[in-house]
C-alpha cells in the first residue's frame, strides 16, 4: 500500500465507525453514494490510467529533457506552464502524468512550474469562473497568476 492509501483508509474509517455508531442509516447511505460516485468515475480513472501507460511507455525521453529538464531554463519553465494549463481533469489524472514526466526526465523546476499552472491557471477552471466571476475578474487573476508557476518553477531550481 502506498501512503496515500493508507492515508485515505486513516480517514475513512473513523468516518465509516462514526456512520455506523450513529444508527441512523448514514453507514448504508454513504456507502451508496460512495458506490455511485464509484460507477460514475470508474470509466474515468481506467482511461486515465491507460493514459498514463501509454505516455509512461511511448514518451520519448529525449525530448522531455530537451523541453523541460533541469537544464531547460526559463524556456523549460514556460513550457511547463502551459503543460499545466492543457492537464485536463482531477489529481487522479494529473499527478499519475506528470509523475511519467518527471520519470522521463523532466527538471524539478519544470515539474513544480507544471503543477502549480494546473493548480491555479488550468484552462478547464474557466468555464466555471466566467459564469460566476465575470470577465474582469478572471482577467485580472488570469494575468496575476501567469508569473506564478513561472517563479515556484524558478525558486524550485535555484534551492533545489
Amino acid at each position: 500500500m502506498t501512503t496515500a492509501t493508507i492515508t485515505l483508509w486513516i480517514i475513512a474509517l473513523p468516518l465509516l465507525i462514526y456512520a455506523w455508531s450513529r444508527r441512523d442509516n448514514s453507514l448504508n447511505k454513504g456507502l451508496q453514494l460512495a458506490w455511485s460516485t464509484t460507477r460514475r468515475n470508474a470509466a474515468l480513472l481506467i482511461i486515465a490510467f491507460v493514459i498514463v501507460g501509454y505516455v509512461n511507455i511511448l514518451s520519448p525521453t529525449e525530448l522531455v529533457q530537451k523541453w523541460i529538464g533541469a537544464e531547460s531554463g526559463w524556456r523549460g519553465l514556460i513550457v511547463a506552464e502551459i503543460i499545466g494549463m492543457l492537464l485536463p481533469g482531477g489529481p487522479y489524472v494529473v499527478f499519475p502524468l506528470i509523475a511519467v514526466l518527471h520519470n522521463a526526465g523532466a527538471g524539478l523546476g519544470p515539474v513544480v512550474a507544471i503543477i502549480t499552472s494546473w493548480a491555479t491557471q488550468a484552462l478547464i477552471t474557466i468555464t466555471f469562473e466566467l459564469p460566476f466571476m465575470g470577465w474582469r475578474f478572471t482577467a485580472i487573476r488570469w494575468g496575476l497568476g501567469l508569473a506564478v508557476p513561472l517563479f515556484a518553477g524558478a525558486i524550485a531550481t535555484l534551492l533545489f
